[in-house]
């Protein structure tokens, strides 16, 4: 900002002044109390649009006679060698142009007049140069200049000097009318009248104006606060246009671009708060209205291809196909009384295929006819088969009696005749052979019951809806996006991929499957441990072998008349439920995608277990 001695309005002398100072100055050399009766008469004047008025400048009258003509030239001797040419009566200028009229110090009055105007006249161009850092030069130029146009207006070096003095004042109005502008609002910005096109004349007139230059900063200044209050109303594009108009006043000084990145930051931020408010609002009551309200709030103020938008629309579009979470996450919930849930993925919305088509080997009528099932939201599916140790935190939490348990039998595999028999004393505690089973095995034994039962102690633990999965999302999940007779393509399955039967497996008794996978073998005669064998593009394990699955369908021999989206085909009080999936001892046909049987609700054996799934 300028110094108070800038912020003053300018005196200057206008050049009809100067003119009235020469016809005072040529009577100088001549009948000088004539002059200096001119001086001393000179009319007041109004300076340019200031309504400041000033004088010329009067030689003090200074009366010299015999009795003090000596100390009076030895006062101006002094104030000459010390560089008060024009301040006051006790200057040089007037003590020598007084003693010019005293004959006997005539010549030597008339060299110190000399003397006291070539002074001023160096003082005076030494203030010049320093108005714009001093701020008391401006001043002192013009009451040398009042001085000059007096005493010596008809030298050139002068008429220079007065020249440059004009200038320097009108410049000094030009900001005067500039600043004035700005004081309306008047800033100019369109090329037409206002502040910037009168500081721009009096920078024409001198290129080191600072007083033009700091008017042009502040219009600049209210160029940016333009800006700023259209930012503040989130108007950016209306913010842009004050910005590139502030950008042409000051190209080079650099403050626009501070301003910009300073807006850029303030937009950026609430474009967040916008955002993280949006992904706040998700879980809420209708929260992805609200949270779509300010996505449209973000793409009315972010630029164009703005990422912040695309994050916000995502996590929109996830909230609406999978609530909280995101495909492919895992995740577990905490029960009351202890624990985890089993480990579940979440897969992706969608849709597919459901059934064999024609043509397919070891179809039958049962998988037919074909439909389309859309998934219109994610769902979470355990990431394997529910194992003995979790149906054992069911059984100890709530002392639920299985089916197996309360019958006491189940059929387990015999290996000395490679067949399935019941036998007693076995539930879901026990393997695949009768024997005690160890924690990470799927649980078998168990009917569908039994496994409603457990989801549904899943539900109340955790306040979400745990289930079987229905036939149409088991076989989505199976098929994991493919569209082949089996999940990994067709024919033997790739190492490692699950356990099946197989011509390279063994019994522990030596025995060999009859129709198995040609060249395959998994290391495995019995369920092996959950998790071992290789994931699908899901995530999930083991969802083609192991062990054969319950779903929550009822059996029927085809889909004619089945749902046509992935609700489970219940009817009620049927005593048949669907079993998905193959098993370690299933036929190669039985390991297919499409692949359905059905049993007895009771049914518990060694080749049946389950998986959840939690709706999000």
């Amino acid at each position: 900002m300028r110094t108070k001695a800038r912020t003053k309005p300018a005196n200057a002398i206008a050049l009809s002044v100067a003119m009235g100072a020469a016809l005072l100055l040529g009577g100088c050399r001549g009948d000088r109390d004539d002059a200096a009766a001119k001086a001393r008469t000179a009319p007041k004047v109004t300076i340019g649009q200031s309504d400041a008025q000033v004088s010329t400048w009067r030689a003090p009258k200074i009366e010299v006679d015999g009795r003090n003509a000596q100390a009076l030239a030895k006062q101006a001797d002094e104030a000459l060698v010390a560089g008060r040419f024009a301040d006051d009566d006790t200057s040089s200028l007037p003590l020598f142009m007084a003693l010019r009229t005293y004959p006997p110090m005539h010549a030597r009055a008339e060299a110190g007049v000399e003397h006291s105007i070539a002074g001023l006249l160096l003082q005076a161009r030494e203030a010049l140069a320093d108005i714009d850092v001093d701020p008391d030069a401006l001043r002192r130029v013009r009451h040398a200049a009042s001085v000059l146009r007096v005493v010596a207006l008809d030298r050139p070096e002068v008429e220079r000097f007065l020249q440059q003095v004009d200038r320097v004042e009108d410049g000094q109005r030009d900001s005067e009318r500039g600043e004035a502008e700005l004081a309306r609002g008047r800033v100019g910005e369109d090329g037409g009248d206002g502040a910037i096109a009168w500081f721009r004349r009096a920078l024409a007139l001198r290129a080191t104006d600072a007083r033009a230059r700091q008017g042009l900063g502040a219009a600049e200044s209210a160029l940016i606060r333009r800006a700023e209050d259209a930012a503040a109303k989130e108007d950016y594009a209306g913010a842009e246009h004050w910005l590139a108009l502030a950008q042409k006043v000051r190209p080079e000084a650099g403050v626009v671009a501070e301003a910009r990145a300073r807006i850029a930051f303030e937009r950026a931020a609430r474009i967040g708060e916008l955002r993280d408010a949006g992904i706040a609002a998700l879980p809420q009551p209708r929260g992805i209205d609200t949270a779509r309200g300010y996505l449209a709030h973000i793409l009315r103020i972010a630029p164009t291809a703005d990422p912040t938008a695309a994050e916000l629309r995502r996590r929109i579009d996830f909230a609406v196909h999978y609530g909280l979470f995101q495909p492919g996450q895992r995740f577990t919930d905490a029960l009351q009384g202890g624990g985890r849930t089993p480990t579940m993925v979440v897969i992706p919305y969608g849709d597919f295929r459901m059934g064999a088509p024609a043509g397919e080997g070891g179809a039958t009528d049962a998988e037919r006819p074909m439909r389309v099932i859309q998934f219109q939201r994610g769902l979470a599916v355990s990431m394997n088969e529910v194992t003995v140790g979790q149906f054992r935190q069911f059984v100890q939490a709530t002392g639920y009696r299985a089916r197996s348990t309360r019958r006491g039998y189940s059929v387990v595999y015999d290996l000395r005749s490679g067949n399935f028999v019941r036998h007693g004393n076995v539930d879901w505690q026990h393997d695949y052979l009768g024997r005690p089973a160890s924690d990470d095995l799927p649980v078998v034994h168990v009917s569908a019951k039994d496994a409603s039962a457990y989801a549904q102690w899943l539900a109340e633990q955790t306040g979400h809806r745990y289930r079987l999965p229905s036939e149409a999302e088991f076989e989505y999940a199976l098929r994991a996006g493919t569209k082949t007779p089996y999940p990994w393509g067709a024919g033997t399955p790739p190492a490692g991929t699950g356990n099946f039967t197989g011509s390279g497996d063994r019994s522990p008794a030596g025995r060999t499957w009859q129709n198995a996978f040609a060249g395959y073998a998994d290391g495995a005669w019995g369920p092996s441990p959950v998790g071992r064998y290789t994931a699908d593009r899901f995530g999930l394990h083991d969802m083609a072998g192991n062990v054969s699955e319950w779903v929550a369908d009822c059996w029927h021999s085809s889909y004619r008349r089945a749902p046509r989206d992935q609700r489970a085909w219940v009817n009620p009080g049927c005593r048949q439920r669907v079993l998905r999936g193959g098993s370690w001892a299933s036929a190669p046909a039985e390991a297919r995608s499409a692949w359905r049987s059905g049993t007895d609700a009771d049914t518990t054996n060694a080749r049946i277990g389950f998986r959840v799934v939690r709706d999000l």
